[in-house]
């Protein structure tokens, strides 16, 4: 029998918890994570947006055939008082996201074949009267885990997610 499912249904029901408990410090993946990540805007003012390009690249000679991924806000961005943005996009080339980013799920499609790239994006709004300043960041991690080779091999970790930084002006 596949330990595929019960693996599966431990990460959905406990994503939050998987958060808590891999943002205290970064873990490292059993090889690098094919994972790429870039933010469009190293400073944003506030009113505006930024979005964030998560590309994932098979470098296996099987299909990666589950993926669970979720994109959440640093703890040092969550004690920034008076910081306020918003996802307002979330896709491409993927099934989509859940309902709010963050801490939630970046659905792609799957099987990605050997070689194969997909690519998403996640757009947030700074509001117009949020916190802003020389020392005002918004950044993210990923948490990133898949399942290759017919269910037998996975790799999972944390990858640091650049964010921007909220100018005043």
């Amino acid at each position: 029998m596949r330990r595929t499912h019960p693996i599966r249904a431990a990460l959905v029901a406990c994503p939050a918890l998987v958060g808590l408990l891999l943002s205290a410090a970064p873990a490292r993946a059993d090889s690098p994570l094919p994972l790429t990540v870039v933010s469009d805007r190293q400073t944003t003012v506030r009113g505006g947006e930024f979005t964030l390009t998560l590309t994932l690249t098979n470098p296996y000679d099987t299909p990666i055939q589950f993926v669970y991924q979720s994109v959440q806000e640093t703890y040092g961005t969550s004690l920034q008082t008076g910081l306020k943005f918003t996802e307002t996009a979330c896709g491409t080339q993927t099934n989509g996201c859940s309902d709010n980013v963050h801490g939630g799920i970046a659905r792609y499609d799957v099987p990605l074949g050997p070689g194969a790239v997909s690519t998403f994006t996640v757009t947030y709004a700074i509001a117009p009267d949020s916190a802003c300043g020389d020392a005002t960041r918004i950044d993210f991690y990923s948490y990133l885990y898949y399942e290759y080779n017919g269910g037998l091999n996975n790799n999972s970790g944390i990858v640091e997610v650049p964010g921007t930084q909220v100018a005043c002006t």
